[in-house]
């Protein structure tokens, strides 16, 4: 019988043997169906999210084809007046300084900070806004966006709450800073920004960085703090038992550096599981017929395409 209906042909959708589907869809067999969402809650002054920067790159260039990630603002930082963590030792900006440095002496993503002393941050509603509004245009950008704000503010003590470095950062990426920090401070941009912290609670979050992923039943893993590349893959093997996890091929250097425009020595470091005492014979190998140029900040290098 099977035989039979595989040898029938339908004169009305030009179909020879079962039916199905007969419109015209696009397939792509080359990449897994992604069955699992990762939230990544963040904050674009909190330190341990810059931190976490070499092992998300990597994770996300290596595993990102099994998942689709959402970049969430926590929060953290309305206003000082009111703010305090006592558990922590902060009530006052200056507080954070010493934080600061402890978390960059640590994870050896530079840390300046001394902008708490004279200069400190109002409040990071203030960016996190920027960045919702730029998300909505582009999200790629905006993640762009989030980078460079946070090279600014870590390692090159700026403020980014401040509408002129906020304008100056918007253009770098190729956007019109002062039509985007306007439309920031629009009651659409605050309405964008709530609604993400309300799916952070919705999640279950208090915390950055926390990482949640969860499946087609809503349900998941939630990896709280800067954790090792390691616990990121497990917890995505956990979440597709079925599953080989095949990493992608990393990208060259080359390549890396022309889309990120600026990596730290450690970013480099994790990304090709390279020791800190190779990295300029690994850099000058792998861009020997670049034009680049290495630098240093507070004791740490780093790498920038010239032009």
């Amino acid at each position: 019988m099977e035989m039979k209906n595989n040898m029938m042909c339908d004169l009305e959708t030009g179909v020879c043997g079962p039916g199905g589907d007969t419109e015209m869809k696009f397939i792509d067999l080359s990449a897994p169906t992604k069955k699992v969402d990762l939230y990544y809650v963040t904050d674009p002054i909190c330190s341990h999210c810059w931190a976490l920067e070499p092992v998300l790159r990597k994770f996300e260039s290596q595993y990102g084809q099994y998942f689709n990630m959402h970049t969430l603002m926590g929060g953290l930082l309305e206003k000082w007046d009111g703010f305090a963590d006592s558990a922590n030792g902060i009530n006052g900006p200056a507080d954070v300084a010493g934080h600061w440095r402890e978390v960059g002496e640590h994870s050896r993503m530079p840390i300046d900070g001394t902008l708490w002393y004279d200069n400190p941050i109002e409040s990071s509603f203030i960016p996190s806004r920027v960045f919702k509004v730029i998300q909505k245009k582009n999200p790629e950008l905006a993640n762009v966006f989030l980078r460079r704000a946070r090279e600014a503010l870590f390692a090159f003590n700026k403020n980014i709450a401040q509408d002129d470095m906020l304008i100056d950062l918007v253009d770098r990426i190729g956007l019109n800073g002062e039509e985007i920090i306007r439309q920031s401070k629009l009651p659409e941009a605050d309405t964008s920004l709530h609604e993400d912290f309300q799916l952070v609670r919705q999640l279950g979050v208090r915390g950055f960085p926390t990482i949640v992923m969860l499946n087609e039943e809503k349900k998941g893993v939630k990896i709280v703090g800067a954790r090792a590349l390691e616990q990121y893959l497990a917890a995505l093997q956990q979440m597709l038992p079925g599953d080989t996890l095949q990493p992608k091929q990393l990208s060259s250097l080359l390549s890396l550096i022309q889309k990120e425009k600026l990596l730290f020595s450690r970013e480099i470091e994790e990304f090709y599981a390279i020791e800190e005492k190779d990295f300029q014979t690994f850099v000058s190998k792998q861009l020997a017929n670049a034009d680049f140029k290495t630098k240093e900040v507070l004791g740490e290098k780093y790498i920038s395409i010239i032009g």
